[in-house]
């Protein structure tokens, strides 16, 4: 039996997870700052920290003793969102993650709905956002399919190397059975080409390939049919990879940086976007 949706509105709320299975490829980066630069624009952003490592929640300065409700509680105790959201500012709030969310898989193996739970505890209480950003694990287990069950689009953090490649038919696989079998509304929306440098030739063909790869699937019935390769780049920057132990965004961090620069068009471009075209 389907829960009601409680007075959320779907329709005019984002949700978009970041999925890629390998580490270090810029998911948490992604989701801190873009998170950042949308609340900027004044758009209400929530932001879930869906990895047992904690990353998202580390670098926006929430250290696990202040933290009394979290994902975990969420996934296995039937805390609600909205009691596990930390406000951050008037737009942008945090769901954070401790380690013990690490258990959570193993908890949850016998339990009913089991992959819906995130979902179900937006349709608790009311939340009102613009857009939800989910930081998915480097992972392909139980969290990572909570968090597309409760996505409406994947965003694909990826490196322009063609080891960054190797895991991509896993990935669009799993994208794939989550929308037949789990969540009809799931598509892939957007490609983002992180750590980017310009010069190197390989990182051209490995762009081009990417490209020619989504152009061919336009027209199918795949969840990455509508999916864009953004023109925005998230090049390679030192200001980053400090940020996090500042516990600032780039933007309060290194306002002036090539990051602080690269994720403000980035919010553009997500608020440009009209997902499913």
């Amino acid at each position: 039996m389907e829960i009601p949706a409680s007075g959320i509105d779907f329709h005019l709320m984002r949700s978009i997870a970041l999925f890629n299975q390998k580490g270090g490829v810029g998911k948490t980066t992604t989701a801190v700052n873009l998170g950042a630069a949308l609340a900027d624009e004044k758009k209400r952003v929530i932001l879930i920290d869906m990895d047992p490592q904690g990353n998202l929640s580390f670098h926006l300065g929430l250290e696990p003793s202040n933290i009394h409700h979290s994902t975990y509680q969420v996934l296995t105790q039937g805390v609600s969102i909205k009691q596990a959201l930390h406000p951050l500012s008037d737009y942008l709030s945090v769901v954070p993650a401790v380690s013990d969310l690490a258990g959570a898989e193993v908890e949850l193996v016998n339990e009913s709905r089991r992959e819906h739970r995130l979902a179900d505890a937006w349709k608790q209480e009311s939340v009102t956002a613009d857009f939800i950003i989910i930081d998915c694990p480097p992972s392909l287990g139980l969290l990572t399919l909570n968090s597309l069950c409760l996505a409406t689009e994947v965003m694909i953090p990826l490196q322009a190397h063609f080891l960054a490649l190797q895991g991509m038919a896993r990935l669009l696989e799993t994208c794939s059975l989550v929308k037949d079998r789990l969540n009809q509304k799931l598509a892939i929306s957007a490609i983002l080409f992180c750590q980017y440098e310009s010069a190197p030739r390989l990182t051209g063909e490995v762009t081009e390939e990417v490209e020619n790869f989504i152009e061919s699937a336009r027209g199918s019935d795949t969840p990455w049919a509508h999916a864009r390769v953004l023109q925005t780049r998230i090049r390679r920057n030192i200001k980053l990879a400090e940020a996090p132990s500042y516990s600032q965004s780039i933007f309060a961090y290194a306002p002036n940086s090539a990051g602080s620069a690269d994720y403000g068009v980035l919010a553009q471009e997500i608020l440009e976007m009209k997902p499913g075209r």
